[in-house]
This record gives C-alpha cells, sequence and structure tokens, in this order.
C-alpha cells in the first residue's frame, strides 16, 4: 500500500495512539467517497498497521446553516453510494442521519473513546473547522486530519497569492513531484483486515444505524428532518457513481470542444462536476487521471518553464490546458486562502485596491436598486439576468459564464457593495450545490476584484473593478435560447 505523504498529515493535539482500543474510526466529514481518497487511504494504513477494524463513520447533521431538502438528498445520496461500496469490503461502515437538532452530540465522543486513532477530512470552509475544534476537546486519542482535496497539498504553500497568475507560477515550479504521490484508486482492495459486525448496543440504540438504502422508496423522506423544505431538491444526482458517469460523458463527449463552446450556456459543455467536487463524491485527482488518460498525456510533457501562462504548461491540447487551469489553478488557489485567513468570506480580506476603489464610488448614484427579496426571486429589468437567477433555483447551479454576470450586475444594482457581497453569498450558499466552497467563494469575491487587477476606465459604481454587461455578454455568447429556457413559469 502506498503510504500518505507526511504533507497531507496534520495532527490536532498531542495525544498518543490507543493501542488497545477496540477499531481504527474514519470520521467522513467532507471527503465522502471511498475511492481515490487520501484520508480512507490513512485510516486503512492505521487499521492495517495496528492490526485493528476500521469503522467508517459518515454523519449528516442537521443543524447546518442553509441546510435544504436539496443538500440532504445531495449528501444522502451520496452516502448510499458509499454503503453499496463497502457492502463487501472489510469495513464497518455507520452512516448517520440526525434526525433533530443536537441529537448526534455525543456520538463521536462515544465512538472516539473506543478508538486507537480518529482519522477525518482537512477541509478549510464553512463549518467544519469550527466542528473540528469543538471534536478535538472530546477525542482522547491521536487524532488526524488529512488533506485530500487538491493536487496540490494546501500546505506546501504558506502564502496567500493575491493574483491566479501568481499562483499558477507557484503550481507550475512546484507541483511535479506531487503528481507521484495520487492517492490508491481503492486503498481497500487487498486489504486483510479484521472486521466487526456491530457496534455495541449503548451506541446504536441511541444513535441508530442509518437505513440508506430504504430511503430512496419514500419519496417524503425529507420532510421528517428538521431542515429548510422551500428549496426543492435539484435534478442533479449525488454520489460518486454520478460523478464518475459524468466525467467519463466530459472527457469522451464534451472536452475537445471544450474550449469554443464551455463560455455557450445554451449548450452546457462545462463538466457539471463542481457539486461532487465540493462534497467529495469525486476527487480532483480522479478527474486529472481519467482526463490525461484519455488524452495520451504522458509527464515527461510537462513544460519546464515556470512562467504562469494558463497555456502549454502541460503539453496537452488546448482544451485539455484550459480545463486543467479550471481543475487546479483556479479551483485550489480558493483553498490557499482558505487555510491560512480565517476572514476569507468577509469583505475585509479583498484586496486594497479594490476595497479603495469600491469606497470611493461606494456613494454614486444607481439606476436601479433591487433587495434580496427582489434578487431572489429574479424580479430585476434584466431579462438574462432573471434567467442566470432562475437557473440557479431551480437547478442549483448557473452556468459558469454567466455566474460572473450575475454577481457584477448584483454589485451594480446594490445599495453598497458590503450589502452587493451579503446578497451574493447568501443566494449562492442558499441555492447553489457546490456553494459553501473555497472555489465557491472565489468566484464570489472574484466580482469584487480578488485575484483580479485594476481595469480602466474608471467607472460609476464599480471604479476600477471589472465591468461587465448584459448587452456585451449577449454579443459574445447567444443567450436567447438560455433566456427562453430560464424565463417565467407560464401561470
Amino acid at each position: 500500500m502506498i503510504t500518505t505523504p507526511e504533507l497531507r498529515i496534520r495532527v490536532v493535539g498531542s495525544k498518543d495512539v490507543v493501542r488497545n482500543g477496540d477499531f481504527v474510526l474514519y470520521w467522513m466529514i467532507a471527503n465522502r467517497r471511498v475511492v481515490w481518497n487520501f484520508s480512507l487511504q490513512r485510516a486503512v494504513q492505521w487499521a492495517r498497521d495496528l492490526k485493528k477494524p476500521l469503522v467508517v463513520f459518515e454523519p449528516l447533521r442537521c443543524g447546518y446553516r442553509w441546510n435544504s431538502d436539496r443538500i440532504h438528498q445531495f449528501v444522502i445520496q451520496g452516502m448510499a453510494d458509499n454503503q453499496r461500496r463497502l457492502a463487501r469490503k472489510p469495513v464497518y461502515y455507520f452512516p448517520y442521519l440526525e434526525p433533530e437538532h443536537d441529537a448526534g452530540k455525543g456520538l463521536l465522543a462515544a465512538l472516539a473513546k473506543r478508538a486507537c486513532v480518529v482519522v477525518s477530512d482537512d477541509f478549510p470552509c464553512f463549518f467544519l473547522p469550527r466542528m473540528i475544534d469543538a471534536a478535538a476537546r472530546q477525542i482522547p486519542t491521536r487524532f488526524e486530519l488529512i488533506d485530500s482535496n487538491g493536487l496540490l497539498p494546501m500546505r506546501s504553500a504558506n502564502k496567500v497569492f493575491s493574483r491566479a497568475f501568481d499562483f499558477r507560477r507557484f503550481l507550475q515550479k512546484n507541483l511535479r513531484p506531487h503528481l507521484d504521490e495520487f492517492p490508491e484508486p481503492d486503498p481497500l482492495v487487498g486489504s486483510r483486515l479484521p472486521k466487526i459486525d456491530k457496534l455495541p448496543r449503548e451506541i446504536t440504540q441511541q444513535w441508530p444505524v442509518a437505513k440508506i438504502d430504504a430511503l430512496p422508496s419514500n419519496p417524503g423522506f425529507l420532510s421528517d428532518f428538521p431542515i429548510g423544505h422551500s428549496i426543492r431538491v435539484a435534478s442533479t444526482h449525488g454520489g460518486t457513481r454520478q460523478a464518475e458517469k459524468r466525467l467519463r460523458n466530459f472527457v469522451t463527449q464534451k472536452l475537445p470542444r471544450y474550449c469554443e463552446r464551455r463560455n455557450q450556456p445554451q449548450e452546457d459543455f462545462t463538466s457539471g462536476l463542481s457539486p461532487y467536487l465540493h462534497f467529495g463524491h469525486i476527487s480532483a485527482h480522479h478527474i486529472f487521471t481519467e482526463t490525461m488518460m484519455h488524452s495520451g498525456w504522458s509527464s515527461l510533457h510537462i513544460s519546464a518553464k515556470a512562467n504562469g501562462s494558463s497555456s502549454g504548461w502541460w503539453g496537452a491540447s488546448e482544451p485539455v490546458e484550459a480545463f486543467l487551469d479550471q481543475l487546479i489553478t483556479w479551483r485550489e488557489v480558493g483553498y490557499n486562502i482558505c487555510w491560512q485567513r480565517e476572514d476569507y468570506d468577509r469583505y475585509e480580506s479583498l484586496p486594497d485596491w479594490a476595497r479603495k476603489t469600491l469606497a470611493e464610488h461606494a456613494g454614486d448614484p444607481r439606476e436601479h436598486v433591487y433587495s434580496l427579496e427582489q434578487f431572489e426571486n429574479a424580479k430585476t429589468h434584466d431579462e438574462l439576468w432573471n434567467a442566470a437567477q432562475r437557473q440557479l433555483v431551480r437547478e442549483g447551479r448557473i452556468h459558469n459564464y454567466l455566474r460572473m454576470l450575475w454577481g457584477k450586475k448584483i454589485l451594480q444594482w446594490s445599495a453598497s457593495p458590503r450589502e452587493a457581497l451579503a446578497i451574493m453569498l447568501e443566494l449562492n450558499n442558499k441555492y447553489a450545490l457546490d456553494g459553501r466552497n473555497p472555489n465557491s467563494y472565489s468566484g464570489i469575491f472574484w466580482v469584487l476584484g480578488r485575484y483580479d487587477r485594476a481595469w480602466g476606465p474608471e467607472r460609476p459604481i464599480f471604479g476600477k473593478i471589472r465591468y461587465m454587461s448584459s448587452k456585451n455578454t449577449a454579443r459574445k455568447v447567444r443567450v436567447k435560447d438560455y433566456i427562453r429556457k430560464y424565463g417565467p413559469y407560464e401561470r
């Protein structure tokens, strides 16, 4: 078995391994998959070395912010995939669905009390870092967090990059050795671990194992959870199986024409993998491997030039280079800031030049000013913007190109830049399946100048912030069919 790179292991606290414990515990909270997962690989490594059973504990709480039927179902569909894949593996899988607020309190502590070592996922965003801090006080044994987020280990770059160009140049200088340290596709293959058939009764009586496989047969099962029921489930089906299906379809059918058609919203030539990446249903390593295998690429083709250019780095075709820049540079630059700055989601984290120019134009007259409710209900004067918002509400996503326009218009039509940020965060995190993610925060803050530069000419409201308009967008992309598709429902 390949060992987990040390740079991806973060030990929380200073407690020792309890060698006479009952099992090794993998607390699955972000990398919600059983393939291409450094966290599971590390847990298997511990179980093998200690000759102990492995318990994979995957909970879903109900008290998280922006909870909804949409998010809950997507996560539960992923849990069903994990249950199927682990059914014949030497692992005890413990899925837990919290039936009411705080019902799961004490469960992790009860499991950790019997564990030799606890392994979990190192995810730098949303409520997970706070949850980890609280959990560390309850765990009486060695507690490790594993970074399985991207191709570059987060902690290999100990500075925050202000531009994607600079981060890309850092990647070009430093990523190559990490391409030899990929997680195993299936870390449980060939692992002859001892297995337990059940957990102690005092645990499962108070916290029953969820019957995940029975849930799809009950269409109304989500109504039993104390979560928001106003946001309907999306047509996008969660789980590793669907993620892998989308990946195969993308690399075989869409990737060859990615460059010329990805910005055409009516054609939908993007990968559609961002929700699966966010919930950990698929790995960036898996996506990279599948993409490169299909394109016939060899690592010997990597350019030695660290010039920050987004093309010509990999020695691959133009569409592959463009896609990898999205998957690696633009996705992982968000992780770079989130693990180092606690204020990554606050206005104060914007670059000095951006805050200065926005402040200078904060009092500029605005022809249109809309409230959060008006934005949420797509009640603006702009048909293209309204269509993008309706796509977000109905499907849990916005086409990538139009998401940039969506944010720029919220800045233009809000009472202040701070209010614009609050509106973007609320709508995106409430409705988008890939919201509450480092990459998602990067996109929102890009609207206000993060990872960008000052632009001219200076404009009202925007100042030196990059400007976009629906009229110019309509000149570049074909939007009539898109507007028709996401128009208001007929009454």
